[in-house]
This record gives structure tokens, C-alpha cells and sequence, in this order.
């Protein structure tokens, strides 16, 4: 066994399990099934890896990443784009699982991502049922705009296929409460958001479950992690406009929803929201304003344990 550390890069198919070694460059597969997976664990100790890097792939990942994890081997999952860009800077355009797999063995050894401890049973299930509720929101709101200035005949089909999404929306809706309420530590995490004006129940789950930092980050990175961190575009002596970029999309529309309701009903982020458009600031940079200071206060309520707690506005 090499005395150098030992990286190793796994992409992930529906069929199978692509891995390369860095510094070695050793490459090979497996089936992406139990006893393919049961294969990887066994043999990976003798590997002795320091780090082991897999990407997002739409869940095709969690069979190897809980067994990985489990057996006690230092792993973590990335964003694809972060493992492809960082083949792009290699020079590297072509793409196949091979190369892939090589491209996170390098993300691990140069980039060296931090392992995260991995959501618990209850976490995935309610995560899944979050995940499922958004794509039927989109249905829904796609068929309601084909409503307008659609044939006769299709707008009965419409109108009847309607009612089925909001039967099923409502049903993941409960399903969601029901597995909240049935944990003391997620229950009382759900009403501490809630107390916040603004904050519904869909926002506030969203928020625990798509953003499990939530309480444990600055205000800075934690803005940045969600994507309203304002991120600079200066070249030289020019200085650009700061835009919000990149960060966890579903987050985000929570976050862009749920201040939104403030400036009208907080008393804090409406006085906060009307001085910043009186001084000229353009309404969406403002909103935008309002969203991180919502997000900011949301992470110390957290980071706390202190509910929110309402201040005297002067006008």
C-alpha cells in the first residue's frame, strides 16, 4: 500500500458505478445494484482513501453514499457543475463516465470538499415528499395557463385534470405535517420559523428541510449558500453592478416569497423595505435587500434558540 493519500472519484449511472483513483489513475466499475455496492464497501478500506467524491444524480447516488457513509468511509456529494467546471479548467471537454469519474477524483484532490454527516431516515422521507410537492406545483400552474385561449374541448380536460393536482398537493401537504408533528425537535424548529410574520408553513419547511445549515453559518455565508448574497462583477478599474447568482433555487423562491409578505405585514422589514425606496433604491434591489435581512434573522433566531421577537418602528 502507497503512502501517499489516496482520492477516489465515483460517477454515478443508473447501471453502474464508474471509479477512478488519483494519484494512481487505477480505473474500474461495478454494477449500481446491492451487490455491487456491497462489493464497493468491502473492497474500498483496502484503499484506505481520504476522501471519496460522488455528484448529485438525481438520487441514483443515495444506495452507495448511505452504504459508504455507513461503513465509515469519508464521503461527500457535490454539485455537478462543480465537478464539471473543474474538468473544463483541466482542459478536459469530452465527457463519459470514465472521464467523469476521473474529474471527481480530482475535485477531491485538489478541491478537498468537506464530508457532510448524511440526513437521517425521517429527513429523506420528508425531503422526498418536498421534492415531490414541486413538481406538481409546476403542473398545476401550467395547466392553469393553458387555460387562456384554449379550445373548448380542451379546456374541460384542463379544468377537470385540475382538481386531481390540487387533491394530490393537499395530500403531501398532510403527509408533511403529520411527520413534522410526530417529532418533538422538528416541531418545535417548524414553529420557531413560524413565529417570524411572513413565514407560512410551506416556507418554513422548505427552509429546515432544503437548507439544513440553516442556524449554524454567518449571515454572509448562509446568504451566499442560498443565492441573495449580492457577488461583485468588477474588471479592472471598471465596477460593475453586484447581481445575485448561483445557490439552492428552491430556497431562494422562499426566500424571494416569503419577504415579499413582510414588507406588507412585518413591521421591521416593511419600515426597512420603505426607507431603502426612499432613498432611491430600485424596488427589486430593495426586495432583494429584504430578503437577506429575513434570511439574516431567520439564521439568528436559530443560531439562538430566540424566537422572534417584534420592535417598536419609528416612522
Amino acid at each position: 500500500m502507497s503512502d501517499l493519500p489516496c482520492f477516489v472519484g465515483i460517477d454515478v449511472a443508473k447501471a453502474q458505478l464508474d471509479m477512478a483513483l488519483r494519484p494512481s489513475g487505477e480505473r474500474w466499475s461495478v454494477p449500481n445494484d446491492p451487490n455491487g455496492v456491497t462489493m464497493l464497501v468491502e473492497w474500498m478500506p483496502t484503499l484506505q482513501p481520504t476522501l471519496i467524491v460522488l455528484e448529485a444524480t438525481g438520487g441514483l447516488e443515495r444506495l452507495v453514499t448511505s452504504a459508504l457513509a455507513t461503513a465509515g468511509l469519508p464521503v461527500v456529494v457535490v454539485n455537478p457543475r462543480q465537478a464539471r467546471d473543474c474538468a473544463r479548467a483541466t482542459g478536459q471537454l469530452a465527457k463519459t463516465d470514465a472521464l467523469d469519474a476521473r474529474a471527481l477524483a480530482h475535485v477531491a484532490d485538489v478541491i478537498r470538499p468537506t464530508p457532510r454527516p448524511l440526513p437521517d431516515a425521517q429527513t429523506q422521507e420528508l425531503r422526498a415528499l418536498l421534492g415531490r410537492r414541486q413538481p406538481l406545483l409546476v403542473l398545476r400552474t401550467a395547466e392553469q395557463h393553458r387555460l387562456a385561449g384554449t379550445s373548448e374541448r380542451l379546456t374541460k380536460d384542463i379544468v377537470a385534470h385540475i382538481p386531481w393536482r390540487n387533491a394530490a398537493i393537499a395530500t403531501l401537504d398532510h403527509d408533511l405535517e403529520t411527520t413534522l408533528r410526530a417529532s418533538p425537535l422538528w416541531r418545535e424548529n417548524d414553529e420557531l420559523l413560524q413565529r417570524a410574520k411572513g413565514m407560512g408553513p410551506v416556507s418554513a419547511h422548505t427552509l429546515r428541510l432544503a437548507l439544513p445549515e440553516w442556524g449554524t453559518l454567518t449571515r454572509q455565508h448562509i446568504a451566499a449558500l442560498v443565492g441573495v448574497a449580492p457577488l461583485p462583477g468588477d474588471r479592472g478599474t471598471f465596477r460593475g453592478r453586484r447581481q445575485i447568482w448561483g445557490g439552492r433555487a428552491q430556497v431562494r423562491t422562499v426566500c424571494y416569497l416569503a419577504p415579499l409578505v413582510a414588507t406588507r405585514y412585518n413591521p421591521q422589514i416593511k419600515a426597512f423595505y420603505a426607507r431603502l425606496l426612499a432613498a432611491g433604491t430600485v424596488k427589486k434591489v430593495a426586495l432583494t435587500a429584504c430578503m437577506q435581512q429575513f434570511l439574516t434573522i431567520l439564521n439568528a433566531m436559530r443560531k439562538h434558540r430566540t424566537p422572534w421577537q417584534p420592535q417598536e418602528v419609528q416612522s
